[in-house]
């Protein structure tokens, strides 16, 4: 949130125009996704799944680079 604040007020004095993104889905884009994922044609790319015991090393993983896809905790 500081870095959005903080471009924010520094829009007027740059050469770029700096905004927040803003994200809007539509109720039929979600119902498509909806069908997509139970049929089975999308599907998430996990890389590794920790127990929430293990949320540190998970963390670590991520921070490292090592991640080539979701990592996930369960609980």
């Amino acid at each position: 949130m500081d870095r959005v604040l903080g471009a924010s007020l520094l829009s007027p004095f740059v050469g770029q125009k700096l905004r927040m993104p803003v994200n809007s889905e539509n109720a039929k884009d979600l119902i498509v996704l909806t069908e997509l994922i139970e049929s089975g044609s999308v599907t998430p790319a996990i890389d590794r799944t920790y127990p929430l015991s293990e949320t540190p090393a998970a963390i670590r993983y991520m921070q490292d680079g090592h991640a080539r896809g979701k990592v996930v905790i369960t609980v």
